[in-house]
């Protein structure tokens, strides 16, 4: 495993450096898989204010990397952040957290402070990161947004996704950023209501039917602690559990509420879902 200090991230510059992201991809989502961005979409982002970077260790190996794109959203040029991954054995170490603030240090020095990416609304540790660690929120829950895709990470519940809104100079981000979990909900002495409720019969967590008729400031909409773990032994269950999130979010982010924060339980975890209206 390799030292955090010893490790450098640069944009990518040779063709090797590119060729080498294309072949993190397949390693990363399957071999088979055919969304990989190829090597000329990598080197164009570039010329167009996006990213596409690696993180390399001090022998030159390729650790990980970040690709983006940078565009005009509604008249604001916004940034969105396509992919980013790292090796297996680093994807606990604080890599993936260093190459999104080697992004956000990145796209600050060109004045764009706004960031969206997906992640899927069923995986715990990625929603820790960056509702947590990286102070984003999210506003938007699209369905099936990239189809049924042949990654295997993907198989056998569809690509729902959250957008994340990450306004990276606000205090928010910055606070998140230096640890400050300020307003972060772990410990919540008055507990919202929960839109559905959680039963846990052989270890396997269940989820009942949500209730779409609160209108509480805040609410909570729980999740697995591992979906991917879930799959492997119930997909059936883990079906369950996509429609039942799909539901609870879909419904009540389209009535104005907005996803701020994601509170670890011992046996699941919970986002906060505050209405923005008030």
């Amino acid at each position: 495993m390799s030292d955090m200090e010893n490790i450098e991230i640069r944009p990518f510059e040779t063709i090797e450096d590119f060729q080498a992201c294309v072949e993190f991809q397949g390693d990363t989502w399957g071999g088979h898989f055919t969304e990989r961005v190829p090597v000329a979409i990598l080197k164009v982002s570039q010329r167009l204010d996006g990213i596409a970077a690696g993180a390399y260790s001090h022998t030159g190996q390729l650790l990980g990397f970040v690709f983006g794109m940078t565009g005009v959203q509604k008249g604001e040029v916004v940034h969105w952040s396509d992919m980013l991954a790292v090796r297996p054995e680093l994807r606990n170490s604080g890599l993936g957290v260093k190459l999104k603030a080697y992004q956000r240090t990145t796209l600050l020095d060109r004045g764009i402070n706004k960031m969206h990416w997906t992640f899927d609304p069923l995986e715990s540790k990625n929603a820790y990161v960056n509702l947590i660690k990286l102070g984003a929120t999210s506003q938007e829950y699209i369905r099936d947004i990239y189809g049924q895709t042949d990654s295997p990470l993907h198989s056998g519940i569809g690509t729902d996704r959250l957008v994340a809104t990450w306004i990276m100079d606000s205090d928010r981000t910055l606070n998140r950023m230096q640890g400050k979990l300020t307003g972060s909900p772990q410990d919540l002495d008055d507990k919202p209501p929960s839109v559905f409720e959680v039963q846990t019969n052989a270890n396997l967590v269940r989820p009942m039917q949500p209730n779409l008729d609160l209108t509480e400031p805040s609410l909570l909409v729980p999740i697995p602690t591992s979906i991917q773990r879930l799959k492997k032994e119930s997909l059936e269950l883990a079906i369950k559990w996509r429609i039942a999130v799909r539901n609870a979010l879909t419904f009540y982010i389209n009535n104005g509420y907005e996803v701020r924060e994601l509170v670890r339980r011992s046996e699941y975890s919970e986002y906060l879902l505050v209405d923005s209206r008030n």
